[in-house]
């Protein structure tokens, strides 16, 4: 197993795109719910993966990302956590994803791509179907004060240290 995923999930089709992972059982708010793993590589090392490999792969760092290095090992390296406006997970550091709140038996369990992913995201449209669904995810959304007053507490600690640079207190 190279990431793991908490045995109250499972993966199914989702509404919001392809494949999704889904609570089996109930989860209780701050849960751990999945922690990513795989090899760490720099930004010259993701470039040289393959397109599937890159897909696959989470920055954890300021040109540092985890992921599979094989494509054998893709399908237990992703979490099937697919983004959505109004998400149930969170990040606690840069590779422990918990619940924000309780999330009900059958419930699609979602990350909004603003607390994981910096600069380096390709901006894409969004399908979560969210009352306030921003339409359009990049790369520069955690810089959105509304968005780091949204999810304070659950950015992947590289965009925290980001965003503590921008208001000036590192």
């Amino acid at each position: 197993m190279i990431s793991w995923r908490s045995p109250k999930t499972e993966k199914r089709t989702s509404r919001i795109q392809g494949r999704g992972l889904f609570a089996r059982e109930p989860i209780t708010a701050g849960e751990i719910v999945a922690v990513k793993g795989g090899a760490i590589v720099d930004g010259a090392g993701l470039a040289a993966l393959s397109r599937e490999l890159i897909a696959a792969a989470l920055q954890v760092e300021d040109d540092l990302y985890i992921g599979p290095q094989i494509a054998a090992d893709v399908e237990e390296s992703l979490m099937y956590l697919n983004h959505s406006c109004e998400p149930n997970i969170g990040v606690r550091g840069q590779i422990t994803f918990v619940a924000l709140t309780d999330i009900p038996l059958g419930c699609e369990l979602a990350i909004d791509y603003a607390m994981v992913y910096a600069n380096s995201f390709q901006p894409m449209r969004c399908s979560c179907g969210a009352p306030q669904c921003r339409g359009l995810i990049t790369g520069d959304d955690w810089r959105s004060p509304a968005v780091q007053r949204r999810y304070a507490g659950f950015f992947s600690r590289y965009i925290d240290a980001r965003i503590a640079m921008l208001r000036g207190e590192r």
